[in-house]
């Protein structure tokens, strides 16, 4: 955890960590076998991402908002879990290093690995509001708890939530309006009347 938090995770490596525990590196590739799931257990990340994203994107785009969506649902419902995620934002936004290090790790491992996926030119930008939409969710309903979200069940809310992920996963929908507006039409503009010209 200090060499993640001394170097951050981008110039953070396995070597270097196995230098500074002492041991050889092939000892840190018995346990973590990558840089990923180190950092997971040194942060004490509820979950692993190195295992955890394969088996989302691994079915393709069909379905995958509804994957998404349950998963994050199913994380945030564990009490344990929850807390973690807490302590970790709060660390995040308390210590630059420590937000940095937040940052690189979620970007590499979770939202790389989904614009490889799209792999269309605004994919960044899909995942981006995928994660904000999920996060949000999550938040209002185990951390906020705010009703009717918090205590509706689970399958109905991840039928409203996930069509909506799903179609920003899905590269053939545009994510801005076409130029006009709804239906591409401009409005007509009304003629105002001609000043009456009585003698």
């Amino acid at each position: 955890r200090a060499a993640f938090h001394a170097r951050g995770y981008v110039r953070t490596s396995m070597k270097g960590v196995a230098a500074a525990a002492g041991v050889a590196p092939e000892v840190v590739n018995r346990y973590w076998n990558s840089k990923e799931s180190l950092f997971a257990a040194a942060m004490q990340l509820p979950f692993d991402p190195a295992s955890a994203m394969p088996q989302l994107v691994a079915p393709g785009l069909d379905g995958m908002g509804e994957r998404l969506t349950r998963a994050t649902l199913d994380l945030l419902a564990d009490e344990q879990s929850r807390n973690d995620f807490i302590a970790l934002f709060q660390a995040g936004a308390s210590a630059t290093k420590a937000a940095r290090g937040m940052q690189d790790f979620i970007e590499r491992s979770m939202v790389d690995r989904l614009v490889r996926t799209l792999g269309v030119p605004d994919a960044r930008l899909r995942v981006n509001l995928i994660m904000s939409y999920l996060i949000g969710i999550g938040t209002t309903r185990y951390i906020v708890r705010i009703e009717p979200i918090a205590s509706m069940p689970e399958d109905d809310l991840v039928k409203l939530v996930a069509p909506t992920i799903q179609n920003w996963l899905d590269p053939t929908k545009p994510l801005q309006k076409p130029k006009g507006g709804s239906g591409g039409t401009k409005p007509t503009k009304t003629a105002e009347p001609k000043p009456r010209t009585d003698s």
